[in-house]
């Protein structure tokens, strides 16, 4: 058996042609009556009514074509009259009565048709606020920071809100079977862990909803089971299953409730894309605690053999083992300088891996740091000789707070720096003055600087090749030193062609 098909509902545009069509129809027969009556009788006053009717449901210029349509018939009926019956006085003041009454029941009937589409617009408008007020508190309701669980428990109880469904379900669907995240609003214990029916996991074509069958609308993202008790929608995820959601005898319409899931699936694609963000970053932080854990490992193991090994050479040097060769004590030298640079490699990867975890291994105390500078000075004075390069301080008294023993690393960095690319014959400056609430330290010598490219990475970990090349750590390191006090690092050329690197700390009376 053929299934008849619905007949499609009439449009307001057909519907107003109707009425049209017979308001004229009236007017006309009410006018030829008005023409074959007597003039006495006055049945052109009746050509208001089929006017009034037509007007409010006409659009405002039908209104005025009936409205002069009813006037012309009137004035055509009045004048059949006097050429038949004659024209008394009372046969125009009643022929005048009926004019003015289609003119005032259309100009009535135009107020009183704007005055409906007024109130009509208005009601709209009210609903649309409300609408959107209620929207808004959905959207605060599940916005925040959200793992896809407290999503999932917090659009359940926003969706109950909004529709005023009796029970609202959402859950993830894995192979027919509702599982977590999972949250269920209502009366009874949910289908969490249960097969679903079919038709709650079937999801229908697409239809349009004036066409829809009564006991299946199709709205959207929703569309009802079950008679209309039940709506379902269904969520995205990127890489998981759909999160399915039962809303059980909604209050609200259809549209409303697929205006809700369009609004939350967003507000979900959020809540994932956060949560990825959060297993990257735990794992981020993994490798990260590995990497520090691996270059703790290495540089104390590291230490241990380098400075046994330095033992036993500097004790073959000084005769523990009877006379050398030259050539041999040349190589121990060798060395033992090779051995010096891989402990100083490795007192920087133990110092890189306590400040990359943030790791603070002493208090802070009171360092005088003029006293700090001319030690630093005075240990690096017998290189610097070797060099032909000479240190020449200014030195004013400055204390600040902080760690004793990194300041001074960060001091002897730059120092060693300024020494290892000063040309022979050449003085490095060292100044130490303060100014405001900051104490300055400043190294000056006439190496031949940085390159323009490279000044922008100069203090980044690795970074080597001309002024503050070495290990690619040591600038990397005064820059984290002096961040951690509170201070900065700073390199430029000055007009001489000299480079200058200057270290800012705060005061400790500041």
């Amino acid at each position: 058996m053929t299934p008849t098909s619905a007949t499609p509902a009439p449009t307001p545009e057909r519907s107003e042609r109707r009425l049209l069509a017979a308001s004229v129809a009236l007017i006309v027969a009410t006018t030829l009556t008005d023409i074959l009556t007597p003039a006495s009788l006055v049945i052109g006053t009746l050509v208001s009514a089929p006017l009034a009717l037509a007007a409010l449901g006409a659009s405002r210029r039908a209104t005025l074509n009936l409205t002069a349509l009813a006037i012309a018939g009137n004035i055509l009926a009045g004048a059949f009259n006097a050429a038949r019956d004659g024209a008394t006085p009372t046969d125009l003041g009643n022929r005048a009565v009926s004019i003015l009454a289609a003119i005032l029941v259309g100009f009535l009937s135009l107020r009183a048709r704007e005055a409906a589409t007024r109130a009509a617009r208005l009601h709209e408008e009210e609903r649309r606020l409300q609408r959107e007020r209620a929207l808004r508190t959905l959207i605060e309701a599940v916005s925040g920071p959200l793992t896809q669980a407290q999503f999932v428990t917090r659009a359940a109880h926003a969706l109950q809100d909004f529709t005023g469904a009796a029970a609202v379900e959402i859950g993830s669907v894995d192979r027919a079977v509702l599982r977590e995240p999972h949250a269920h609003t209502g009366p009874g214990e949910g289908s969490l862990g249960r097969r679903l029916p079919l038709d709650l996991l079937a999801r229908p074509a697409t239809r349009d909803p004036g066409q829809g069958r009564p006991d299946q609308p199709w709205v959207g993202q929703v569309w009802a089971v079950g008679g209309g008790d039940t709506f379902v929608a269904r969520l995205t995820r990127p890489s998981d299953p759909e999160l399915l959601i039962l809303l059980t005898r909604p209050a609200a319409p259809p549209d409303q409730l697929s205006e809700a899931v369009q609004t939350l699936q967003p507000l979900l694609d959020r809540t994932a894309l956060l949560d990825d963000l959060h297993a990257r970053q735990a794992q981020l932080q993994e490798r990260g605690e590995l990497l520090q854990d691996l270059i703790y490992s290495f540089s104390h193991d590291l230490r241990t053999p380098l400075m046994a090994n330095a033992v036993n050479m500097r004790s073959a040097l000084k005769g523990a083992y009877g006379p050398l060769p030259d050539d041999y004590a040349a190589t121990l030298r060798n060395g033992l300088d090779a051995n010096a640079t891989l402990l100083a490699l490795a007192d920087q990867l133990l110092l890189v891996a306590k400040y990359e975890s943030g790791q603070e291994d002493s208090e802070l105390q009171s360092v005088p740091l003029r006293d700090l500078v001319l030690n630093v000075t005075e240990q690096l004075r017998p290189a610097a000789a070797a060099r032909g390069v000479t240190l020449e301080t200014t030195l004013d008294g400055a204390r600040t707070r902080g760690r004793k023993h990194d300041l001074r690393r960060a001091v002897q960095n730059l120092l060693d720096n300024a020494v290892r690319y000063a040309p022979p014959g050449s003085a490095v400056h060292v100044t130490l003055a303060r100014a405001d609430d900051e104490a300055i330290l400043s190294v000056l010598d006439s190496g031949p600087g940085v390159s323009a490219p490279r000044v922008p990475t100069l203090f980044q970990r690795f970074r080597s090749g001309g002024a503050g090349g070495g290990t690619g750590l040591g600038l990397y390191l005064t820059r984290r030193i002096a961040e951690r006090h509170g201070g900065t690092v700073t390199y430029a050329r000055t007009a001489r062609a000299q480079s200058v690197f200057t270290l800012t700390l705060p005061l400790e009376d500041a």
